[in-house]
């Protein structure tokens, strides 16, 4: 695979699905630093983590805005926490825009960051999605499923597994789910419309092992959205 340049939403539940899951991020260090010609943009998420706060705003009818910048400090957080973890050649700074990130890549091999800014009806995904739109690279969604399914597979194990899917019709299924703050769902709805709009080559995906594959332009197993 030609491109060297590659844009990841690491979800909050891969870096701290109860503690900090440290097994799963050295693994995920090695990988990055094992592709030294490839260079990486990780947008973290905030996981279950950012939900408690956003679920507890929720109850005292904060507004959807007050519960989404709680939400987005967390994904911040992650991303500071997650350049300390690699240490160099990880960025030391966590960037607040697209165009600080495109810098930072000029002199490190892989950049983290969060949310950069609020945005109406948005998620970390969907920063991930735009930018991998404004520097004009691939997609890969690294999350705690192994792709696409027509539901959640972990509330409905009769949930049938998505191998391919257009970018119309996968916009199409995001634009059914009511978008509230938190919400847990492979990608969100404006993320999906930025990669139908953009014809953003996308890989959703739950192991490490397949994010290699990927990356090497190998057969995995998981999602792609395209065509």
């Amino acid at each position: 695979m030609k491109n060297k340049l590659w844009v990841i939403s690491l979800g909050g539940s891969r870096i701290i699905p109860e503690d900090v899951d440290y097994k799963f991020l050295e693994d995920f260090k090695n990988l990055i630093y094992s592709h030294k010609s490839h260079k990486f943009v990780v947008v973290t998420g905030g996981g279950s983590t950012a939900r408690r706060y956003i679920n507890a705003l929720r109850k005292l009818n904060r507004t959807t805005r007050s519960q989404s910048l709680s939400g987005i400090a967390v994904t911040r957080f992650h991303a500071g926490f997650m350049s300390r973890f690699f240490g160099k050649p990880a960025n030391e700074i966590v960037p607040r825009n697209m165009r600080k990130v495109k810098n930072l890549l000029l002199k490190n091999q892989i950049v983290f960051c969060g949310a950069l800014r609020y945005e109406e009806k948005n998620t970390s995904d969907g920063t991930a999605a735009n930018l991998a739109a404004f520097l004009e690279c691939p997609f890969i969604n690294l999350t705690n499923v192994k792709g696409l399914y027509t539901s959640n597979p972990i509330k409905n194990k009769k949930a049938k597994f998505i191998k391919n899917i257009s970018w119309k019709d996968f916009n199409n299924r995001a634009k059914k789910i009511k978008y509230e703050a938190g919400q847990h769902f492979v990608l969100d709805q404006n993320a999906a419309k930025i990669i139908k709009d953009g014809k953003i080559p996308t890989y959703i995906i739950g192991s490490l092992s397949d994010m290699d594959y990927i990356v090497r332009g190998k057969k995995f197993v998981g999602t792609i959205v395209e065509g």
